[in-house]
């Protein structure tokens, strides 16, 4: 009989079950989001027709799209766990915010160059200093800021704080970016994907949209964790759990050195 035992997730703002986590979890993230990634840019520029406006120029849409989604999800995120952070001083929130920062700003930056790479050939210039773009590119300050502030400060916390507060206020700016479209007339094209209408395109267009999609989503997990475990135990340095995960880690290295110095050595008998 399956347990209805609920997931114990604050067990996991511990940090040495958040490493096990992580370790468990990033080889599967890297798997998955490359395959996803293969298989929508193989829908996306082999499988799906022309547009009959843009003809071929609008399969960038394929990583456009998605990279501007990606930087505006990870913003949020780090303004939760920014909240997180000030509200009830988890340490382990800031490590998370931390290190999505700079992926999101990479996400926002392929945004904005593919977008302006996309602009070229439909409006006849790279950049247009409409609500959407203009948004977009503050968005990305927003989160080189973010990643000076935390750099900027001598005292980890003291930055952490600082930096949480201009991840809250500064979360203001994503409804702006993806409502800009509808409160102002600008060039950029309307929403093709809403959550109450059906999408404006074809099916294999939409389905190459949401594996790239996924496909990002997965990175930017797999980068996070990575990231927010290697700063995990820096910030442990000194605890048993990280010696010993380290000494684990080694110990499994120089065992699958020595299986391998054997399997060499049997080919060779």
């Amino acid at each position: 009989m399956a347990s209805n035992r609920p997931i114990p997730w604050f067990k996991f703002s511990s940090p040495p079950a958040f490493h096990q986590l992580v370790d468990r979890l990033v080889p599967w993230l890297w798997i998955s989001a490359a395959a996803l990634a293969v298989a929508g840019l193989y829908v996306g520029f082999f499988v799906a027709p022309p547009d009959y406006q843009q003809g071929n120029s609008y399969r960038i849409m394929f990583i456009h799209v998605p990279a501007a989604w990606m930087g505006m999800l990870i913003y949020l995120l780090m303004a939760m766990y920014a909240i997180i952070h000030l509200a009830w001083r988890v340490r382990l929130a800031d490590v998370m915010a931390r290190s999505l920062a700079p992926t999101g700003a990479l996400m926002t930056a392929v945004a904005l160059w593919t977008g302006s790479l996309w602009g070229a050939p439909t409006w006849g210039t790279y950049w247009v200093w409409d609500a959407r773009l203009t948004s977009s590119l503050i968005l990305l300050f927003l989160f080189l800021g973010y990643l000076a502030l935390h750099a900027a400060a001598s005292d980890r916390e003291k930055g952490g704080r600082a930096a949480s507060l201009l991840a809250i206020v500064g979360a203001v700016n994503v409804p702006i970016i993806y409502f800009s479209v509808k409160w102002w007339n600008t060039l950029h094209q309307g929403m093709s994907v809403t959550i109450a209408d059906a999408p404006s395109m074809a099916p294999s267009m939409f389905s190459a949209l949401l594996l790239m999609t996924f496909a990002c989503w997965l990175y930017a997990a797999a980068v996070g964790l990575r990231r927010a475990q290697v700063e995990a135990l820096e910030r442990s340095a000194d605890a048993e759990w990280v010696r010993r995960a380290v000494f684990d880690r080694v110990a499994n290295e120089a065992d699958g050195t020595k299986t391998g110095d054997t399997m060499m050595r049997g080919e060779h008998d």
